[in-house]
Formats: C-alpha cells, sequence, structure tokens
C-alpha cells in the first residue's frame, strides 16, 4: 500500500499501487529500481508465489511474501524470471548460494548469491525495526549510500558520501515511516543488502556482539546492512471476523491476539477486530491502558526471574497480576504462546474471591474454574503450543505439516469465523 524507496516516500493511495507509482517516477535510478526487484524476487522462498489465470490472480505460499513478489511485478520484475536465471537462487545453482530461513527469534531471513564480478551479495529483508537497528547506511534516489552511523574503519568506501548522519536518520524512518504505516494496520517490512568479498567460515558465522531478539548471536551476513526500502503491506481483515470475535465474547470465549507484527500494527488491527475496545482498554485521549497490548521482550522480562547463567524461572504470581488485562501481546515469539498457554492453565486466580471481585468492577470477568485454552498457529515452532493448549487450531492453508499433526482441529480455510463454527456445533453436541 505504501512505501519508502531510496529516500522517496510513496503514500498510500487506494486507487494506485505503490508498484506501479514506483515504476513511474523518474527520480528514481533504474540501478535501484534493478537492486529492489532482484531483492524482493531472491529474498522470498519457493513456496511464495502468484499465478493469473483468466484475468485472475491466483497466490500460494506466505502472504507477506505474496504481497511483495506482487509489488516487484508492479514495478516491472517477474520473479519466475529472476529465480530460474540468478545464480546462487536457480534450482541447479542453489549450492552457490547461502540461504537463512525467517526465524521468529530473528524476525528476517537472507539470501546470498554470488556477484558476478566477484564477492557475494547478501539479500535480507525482515520485521522494519529489527533490520533498521543492522543497518550503518541507507541507498538515495542517485543511487549513492549515505552513513548511518559509526563507518567500521578499513570499510570500503568508495560507494559512500562523506556525510554521517546520526540516529536521527533512524528516528525519521520510525516517526515518518513505519509508525504512520503501523498506525494504518499495516505490516511494515524493511528490504536491505550488503556486499561481501567472502562468506564467514563456520565457526566465524555470527556477530561478536549483535543479538536476535531471543538472546541467540546473529548472523555476521545479516548485520552491517544497506537499507533499500521500508514497504507497508496490509492484511485486511475478514469482513466477517468482527462479528465472529462478537460471538465469542457473547459465548463466553475471551479472545486475545499474538502477533509478530509491531506493536502499534497490532494495536490498530485488535481495535478494528473489536478485541481491543476503546471505552474498557483506552484512556480518554486515546492511549491504549497500561498492561493491555505490551511486547513479547516485555512479557518475558515481566513473568520469569533469570538466574545468573541467564536461564528463566516462570513466576505464576506475576504472571497473575497481568494476563487478566492482556489483550494483544506484539512482538511475540512461539516460546510466549507456550508460556501463555502454560500459565493460564497453572493460574488458580479464579479462586481469590476478593480478586475476581475486584477485577469484575473493571469490566473483567473470569471464568470460575480453570481456564479453557485454544489456541491457533501455522508454524512449526507453534506445535508445542498447540499440543499444550486444550484445543489447537491449525491453519489448513498457510500451516506447516508438523503444526497439523499437533493440532486438534485444522481450519480448511484459514479463517477466524469457522472457529465458531466448530465451538457451536462443539457444544451442540456436549448439550
Amino acid at each position: 500500500r505504501g512505501a519508502e524507496v531510496a529516500g522517496s516516500l510513496f503514500k498510500v493511495k487506494v486507487a494506485e499501487p505503490v508498484g506501479l507509482r514506483v515504476k513511474a517516477d523518474t527520480g528514481l535510478p533504474m540501478q535501484v529500481k534493478e537492486l529492489l526487484g532482484n531483492l524482493l524476487c531472491v529474498c522470498t522462498m519457493d513456496e511464495s508465489g502468484f499465478d493469473v489465470k483468466d484475468g485472475v490472480t491466483c497466490f500460494h505460499g506466505n502472504p507477506t511474501e505474496c504481497a511483495l513478489l506482487k509489488f516487484a511485478d508492479e514495478f516491472g520484475f517477474d520473479y519466475k524470471v529472476i529465480r530460474a536465471t540468478v545464480r546462487g537462487r536457480s534450482p541447479h545453482t542453489r549450492d552457490d548460494g547461502c540461504v537463512k530461513a525467517f526465524s521468529s527469534s530473528r524476525k528476517m531471513m537472507s539470501w546470498t548469491v554470488p556477484r558476478p564480478g566477484g564477492g557475494f551479495r547478501v539479500f535480507a529483508k525482515g520485521a522494519s525495526e529489527i533490520v533498521l537497528e543492522r543497518v550503518t547506511q541507507a541507498v538515495h534516489a542517485d543511487g549513492a549510500s549515505i552513513v548511518l552511523g559509526d563507518v567500521e574503519k578499513g570499510r570500503p568506501t568508495e560507494a559512500v558520501t562523506k556525510l554521517e548522519v546520526d540516529d536521527s536518520k533512524r528516528k525519521r524512518l520510525m516517526d515518518e515511516v513505519i509508525s504512520p504505516f503501523a498506525h494504518q494496520a499495516m505490516r511494515t517490512i524493511a528490504l536491505a543488502y550488503k556486499d561481501v568479498d567472502e562468506l564467514p567460515a563456520p565457526d566465524a558465522e555470527f556477530h561478536p556482539t549483535m543479538m536476535n531478539t531471543d538472546g541467540s548471536p546473529a548472523f555476521l551476513l545479516e548485520t552491517d546492512l544497506v537499507l533499500v526500502a521500508v514497504v507497508g503491506i496490509e492484511d485486511p481483515l475478514r469482513a466477517e471476523v468482527p462479528d465472529a470475535i462478537e460471538r465469542c465474547f457473547q459465548a463466553g470465549i475471551d479472545v486475545r491476539m499474538v502477533t509478530g507484527d509491531n506493536l502499534a500494527t497490532a494495536i490498530a488491527i485488535a481495535k478494528g477486530a473489536g478485541i481491543l475496545n476503546i471505552e474498557l482498554h483506552f484512556d480518554k485521549e486515546g492511549i491504549i491502558l497500561p498492561r493491555c497490548a505490551m511486547e513479547g521482550k516485555v512479557f518475558r522480562k515481566t513473568v520469569h526471574d533469570y538466574k545468573s547463567d541467564g536461564e528463566p524461572i516462570f513466576r505464576q504470581d506475576k504472571f497473575d497480576e497481568i494476563w487478566p488485562y492482556l489483550r494483544v501481546l506484539a512482538r511475540s515469539s512461539p516460546e510466549d504462546k507456550l508460556t501463555l498457554a502454560t500459565g493460564l492453565h497453572q493460574s488458580m486466580l479464579f479462586s481469590n474471591s476478593e480478586r475476581v471481585k475486584e477485577l469484575q468492577q473493571q469490566g473483567i470477568a473470569i471464568f470460575p474454574d480453570r481456564q479453557v485454552i485454544a489456541m491457533t498457529g501455522d508454524g512449526t515452532n507453534d506445535a508445542p503450543a498447540l499440543k499444550y493448549a486444550d484445543i489447537g487450531f491449525a491453519m489448513g492453508i498457510s500451516g506447516t505439516q508438523i503444526a497439523k499433526d499437533a493440532a486438534n482441529i485444522i481450519l480448511l480455510d484459514d479463517n477466524f469465523a469457522s472457529i465458531v463454527t466448530a465451538a457451536k456445533w462443539g457444544r451442540n453436541v456436549f448439550d
């Protein structure tokens, strides 16, 4: 829906696809468009793509990657041609490249391919604020790069303008690009690259100091990147979802949102879906109330104590302080889902009549028995939470086989509204 490409901002326009506007923009040099087009087509998984049949576009695979490939197609780059011809990406030269598949701990992926003149080019994409932390330069419309942070000594500088820019550049991107997109319920993806002379040895592939969100070391190839673009992708709610969530509430089923999206995007989507209520969960200025929405890293620190070696210790008492209020958990990991399921299973909050009465006065109803948990998921790493929950729902279209095997019910249409149907018939049989 929107993008910033090499410093040029393309605002959201409903009637004009952003890819067509990028194609028509004469201010963007062709080498920038080629760089972006190759990045999008190379750094996506084989399962993602689309076909046009009788004038109808049929997508398959990861929805976010499908949107990126459609974006590339709009400004003139055919992902099938690029995947088939780029060395290190094509099926018969795959061993010449190096792919680091997306993981929830990194919230990004990369694909490294050989350069025709020697060396390698790393294409990377991922959650905007995660990639932004690893960016040291940014491509501008003139095709050059500008420095975002300190330039490492000895770093090749022939393509780097001498102008140094401090953290204000990152702040501008957050304030003027990423946050506005996120507040419009769009997922923001950063696209970046870097060139290296050689691939790191297996025993030296990790960065000595930079860490992923889960505390594991970052891949060296995914650091010191050059930012090319930030794109905003809208994944609109299906029309039937808000009504389905309202029916869940009426039936005594409390719906909470656990997502990998950033906090602003998650809050905007949850408001549209009815998971967050303006009257109950926001103050008079429209600011969300404490504990109603939080990021995974805050959640983990809140409900755990840590040993001297960093091993987490789950604290049920701390968990019971926040779960009645928690509506949205953003930038979460699969482990957060398991923590939620475990904590809700173990919670005895319902037996504390004084606390239950206090929560009722705040408009929060607590089920008068052990919490019965249904969990949805589509990824392999969601399997433990799906297995632990009382009812695990896996996605039939986008879900992995491991997630389906761990689940109790498979949603053949990947539609949340189908959960309401399952609950209705399940209760009918029980009654």
